[in-house]
């Protein structure tokens, strides 16, 4: 945090931070933002900001890094997040669909999510899931409609019109 950001705002955008303080419904964190951008166009130090704010000193620091980088917008709103990274690719996730669709192995009436990461390991080149991992239930919860859709389909095959493919 060895650089300063100095944040100067326009009339226009002191007043839309003033009615932004002033009414309505607004997140906690964006009404706090906007303390620290008038306060700092105030001229007051950060040490007094976080004081008189309540928040941390890097909190000042990134809002105003925000504004000066970005715009009043960025400075107001959450920052985006990466999120983690997929386990699966498309295709594997495709074949973890299409094994779930299928029929079960011999002697089981369905796919348990145990059976899917021993299928999906045995299909791909992942060396292990556990059953329980987030990959195999997140797949399978994403995908749930596509694997019932044939299991209903094939329970009431029966009552269906014989010109609809199961």
């Amino acid at each position: 945090m060895n650089v300063r950001y100095w944040v100067e705002l326009s009339q226009i955008k002191r007043a839309e931070l003033t009615a932004l303080l002033s009414g309505g419904k607004h997140a906690a964190r964006e009404l706090k933002r906007a303390q620290i951008l008038l306060a700092t166009d105030a001229g007051a130090g950060d040490d007094e900001i976080v004081r008189s704010v309540g928040v941390s000193g890097s909190t000042v620091y990134r809002t105003k890094r925000r504004f000066v980088l970005g715009n009043l917008e960025a400075a107001l709103s959450k920052e985006a997040r990466p999120g983690a990274e997929l386990k699966l690719s498309g295709n594997e996730e495709a074949r973890l669909v299409a094994t779930g669709c299928s029929n079960p192995p011999k002697g089981r009436a369905c796919w348990t999510l145990e059976l899917l990461a021993g299928e999906l390991v045995r299909l791909t080149d992942h060396a292990n899931f556990s059953w329980e991992s987030s990959v195999v239930k997140a797949a399978s919860r994403r995908r749930r409609w596509r694997m019932r859709i044939p299991m209903i389909a094939r329970s009431y095959s029966n009552l269906m019109p014989r010109s609809i493919p199961i």
